[in-house]
């Protein structure tokens, strides 16, 4: 598909958000709660948080809920009765987040969609549009650069927008859903800028390569002494994967008595000690090492040899949230560094 690029002025912002909004869709951005950015509801740009470099959690519960009632179940004399809680997905626009946000909606789609497909999220991620928000500013953290994305990347946005120099946005629409978008006031957008994009975006390096890497990590598994000393200030909370827009582990609940109750899916975490805990009491990983080196292989290792998609967008939140300043960059530098 053809990249469409166009104008869109400051002053019309606003009025692009009532369309967007007059359309039925709801519209999820960044807000500032208390010294966290983090995605709400709004209904005008004026809500929206201004300067940062990247919000304290990702969108993706947009199309996977932190907890989702998936059925309700009662006991009705000798029968089990099943209640499907089934409700039509509101049309959403994600409006705001950073590329490499956008840029996890496909990897949790290439999760979500394998093997089994699952309803519940293909439907939410359909009804689900994305315009994301170039990065003038990065940190420490960010590494998108090393794990193939960019400050001003398109993959996974709809419409890309890059604030210039005056103010004013250029406007890549990427997609059908964005062209959509952007049909519900074509008036509000001009013909393409003539000022350079790039100047407008944060300096993001590229710390270590991909292939070096998938290769250090192969001959690494079984260097339990390694992983012991990586591993040593984790604590176990799961605060990384809760925050991770490509993380998609969950766990089943079910919440009732004899009568009936609810079935539940909820966000989990690998390096949660019970993740892992049979029923018959073995633990297959056991130790806090064990469960970090899991996080690492699966993001950098499996999930690209099985599905061709990095689990990992580099957007750092994981380093910025750790209670104990786990800094996953320097971690992978680390393994870079191995012979």
């Amino acid at each position: 598909m053809s990249l469409d690029i166009k104008l869109l002025k400051k002053e019309s912002l606003e009025q692009w958000f009532g369309k967007i909004s007059a359309s039925g869709r709801r519209i999820l951005a960044p807000v500032e709660r208390g010294g966290k950015v983090l995605f709400e509801e709004v209904s005008s740009p004026a809500e929206m948080a201004g300067d940062y470099i990247q919000t304290t959690l990702s969108a993706k519960s947009a199309v996977f809920p932190r907890c989702e009632e998936l059925f309700g179940y009662a006991l009705e004399g000798k029968e089990v009765k099943l209640e499907e809680r089934k409700k039509e997905p509101q049309p959403t626009v994600v409006f705001g987040c950073r590329p490499c946000d956008a840029a996890s909606f496909a990897i949790l789609n290439s999760v979500f969609s394998w093997d089994c497909p699952d309803e519940l999220f293909k439907q939410r991620l359909d009804k689900t549009a994305v315009v994301s928000i170039s990065c003038k500013k990065s940190d420490q953290y960010c590494f998108c650069a090393s794990v193939g994305g960019g400050p001003g990347d398109t993959k996974g946005s709809d419409v890309l927008l890059t604030e210039l120099g005056s103010g004013d946005y250029l406007a890549e629409v990427i997609t059908d859903k964005g062209k959509k978008l952007v049909a519900l006031a074509p008036e509000l957008f001009g013909a393409a800028p003539a000022e350079d994009k790039a100047k407008n975006l944060a300096k993001v390096p590229k710390e270590f390569d991909l292939k070096a890497l998938s290769e250090k990590l192969g001959r690494l598994f079984d260097n339990n002494e390694f992983w012991l000393e990586q591993s040593l200030g984790c604590l176990g909370c799961g605060a990384c994967a809760f925050a991770c827009p490509a993380c998609v582990c969950f766990d089943l609940q079910d919440e009732g008595n004899k009568k009936g109750g609810r079935r539940l899916r909820c966000w989990d975490s690998c390096g949660f000690a019970l993740f892992t805990l049979h029923a018959s009491g073995h633990n297959p990983r056991p130790a806090q090492s064990q469960r970090w080196r899991q996080r690492v292989m699966h993001k950098f290792g499996y999930l690209p040899d099985r599905l061709n998609y990095l689990g990992c967008v580099g957007c750092g939140r994981c380093s910025r949230l750790c209670p104990a300043d786990m800094n996953l960059l320097e971690h992978l530098k680390e393994i870079m560094n191995r012979d």
